[in-house]
């Protein structure tokens, strides 16, 4: 079961495992959060909050936005950089830098209740000049490398999936479970 209260990350998962024939569930809850500068620590403290509630095996996820110029901000804290300063507030940031190199790394755990298996996926990029349309979060202005459109427009042409550094996470994580 994928545990988030993002619907739109469980339909990039959703479509990732189920190409795998793995069929996830979703779960709609709103999780605490830990204060940490580690993705990998979150997500796994995560996967125990949700499979203490629930009481079986899930599947959380972690992620970030990784800017190099601004010392890796926003980080672990990428949604709450959304939800108060937005793409525009980035870009704002970044007014004047030429050289705009981020990533976006993500972590998912899974949990069945003895111990938190994690996977990890990480898409280096950069950052547009400008916000274009498409996607959601941060996906307007990351321009992933060997590419020109960024995340939200390769999401409309449904090829985001590619580039994204969940693909790549989940990739492990199908391969793992389907073993396993």
């Amino acid at each position: 079961m994928f545990v988030s209260s993002n619907r739109n990350k469980y339909k990039e998962v959703n479509s990732v495992l189920f190409s795998g024939g793995i069929v996830v569930e979703y779960h709609n809850m709103q999780i605490l959060e830990m204060q940490s500068n580690s993705l990998k620590q979150i997500a796994e403290e995560k996967s125990k909050a949700a499979y203490s509630k629930l009481s079986r095996p899930v599947l959380v996820e972690d992620d970030g936005l990784f800017i190099d110029y601004l010392n890796g901000f926003p980080g672990q804290y990428s949604a709450y950089v959304y939800k108060t300063i937005g793409n525009s507030g980035i870009l704002k940031l970044l007014e004047g830098v030429l050289v705009r190199c981020a990533s976006f790394i993500s972590v998912f755990a899974f949990y069945d209740g003895k111990s938190p298996y994690c996977f990890l996926g990480k898409t280096h990029g950069r950052i547009s000049t400008a916000i274009r349309k498409g996607g959601w979060g941060f996906d307007g202005i990351f321009i992933p490398d060997r590419c020109d459109s960024t995340f939200g427009e390769l999401h409309q042409l449904k090829k985001k999936e590619l580039f994204s550094h969940r693909t790549k996470a989940l990739d492990k994580f199908k391969k793992w479970y389907l073993t396993n």
